[in-house]
């Protein structure tokens, strides 16, 4: 019988070309996840079996049609298969439509078993964009489908590693698109969703530095507009509505200073801004963890890393992260012990 005080957690396998289901292999094969929690992989049972065979580790893939008992055995991997895709579609370490189609609807099932209760939370292993594009999705990314199957209306990413944490204000956009995009009411409704989700997870008065868009904060004026009419209006508002926002500071410092401990998140503006500084300082460890869904979903922060899919080598530690703090958040501990 399933531990019921411990966390469903479902994980997701990824896009079977990639590493997904190896790294899936390696994090299950850590006593720690057993024992911290009850896993259900949602994939394709022939890409799992493969991955055991690849990494040579003494797991057992076993399909279950029960979600609900799940998770009981370690060293048993259960595994949702929803028989979505044929074996000889799958073509490690190349783009496949069909591959790309069924990532998708597995974290569709995931999310749908969120929604319903049946997991506490969800692990995602990594999406291969172009492949999602490619068999027909508009909402190429996890979060995307997620926000659209659960109705939530806005919705977040943040990166961690370590005691970096950077909320972003867009993700999936161009950088010339994304600029448009930083506007008063959108960076005021990011503060407000960062602001309560830290909340959430046990910041009395969390500490938000809000980052500049332009070089050297914009000197003025001298290098763009969107600080003094977009950004810092939006601060300003935040800050009366009881929000510890602090900004527009330079890009080139508020994550040094996010380091030293001056704020507890940033809100960065857009894609790489946030990421290269999460992933220079902590490339492995690094995760990724959504605000304002109705439900837990973290993630690794990789890609599905064609190049090395199928042989072995690559590294678990961010979906062992992802796993750790999807628990840690499902079981209502937010971030203090992470």
């Amino acid at each position: 019988m399933p531990d019921n005080s411990k966390p469903a957690i479902a994980i997701t396998m990824g896009d079977p070309c990639g590493i997904g289901p190896e790294v899936v292999v390696k994090a299950l094969a850590d006593p720690q996840v057993y024992a911290s929690c009850r896993p259900l992989v949602v994939g394709n049972i022939f890409a799992m079996q493969r991955a055991v065979e690849l990494t040579g580790l003494p797991l057992k893939i076993k399909e279950t049609d029960d979600p609900s008992a799940a998770g009981a055995d370690p060293g048993v991997v259960d595994v949702v298969d929803i028989h979505n895709l044929n074996p000889e579609d799958i073509t490690v370490g190349q783009i496949s439509i069909p591959c790309g189609k069924a990532a998708m609807e597995w974290v569709t099932k995931a999310g749908e078993l969120a929604l319903a209760g049946t997991v506490d939370g969800l692990a995602t292993a990594p999406l291969n964009k172009e492949a999602a594009s490619l068999a027909g999705y508009q909402a190429i990314g996890h979060m995307e489908l997620l926000q659209e199957l659960s109705g939530a209306e806005t919705v977040g990413t943040m990166l961690l590693a370590k005691n970096l944490r950077v909320v972003h204000l867009t993700t999936h956009r161009s950088l010339r698109v994304a600029c448009d995009y930083v506007k008063q009411d959108r960076i005021l409704s990011y503060l407000q969703l960062t602001h309560d989700s830290f909340v959430q997870w046990g910041y009395a008065n969390p500490r938000i530095g809000v980052a500049a868009l332009n070089p050297h904060g914009s000197d003025g004026g001298l290098l763009g507009n969107e600080e003094a009419e977009e950004i810092a209006p939006a601060v300003a508002a935040a800050q009366s509505l009881g929000i510890g926002a602090v900004g527009p500071v330079p890009a080139d410092v508020i994550f040094h200073q996010a380091i030293n401990g001056r704020y507890d998140v940033v809100l960065a503006m857009f894609h790489d801004q946030g990421h290269i500084p999460v992933k220079v300082y902590g490339f492995e460890e690094s995760i990724t963890a959504n605000l304002g869904l109705p439900f837990v979903r973290t993630s690794v922060d990789h890609g599905t890393a064609f190049d090395i899919a199928g042989k072995g080598v690559a590294d678990q530690t961010s979906m062992l992260e992802s796993i750790r703090l999807a628990v840690a958040l499902a079981k209502g501990r937010g971030l203090s012990d992470f």
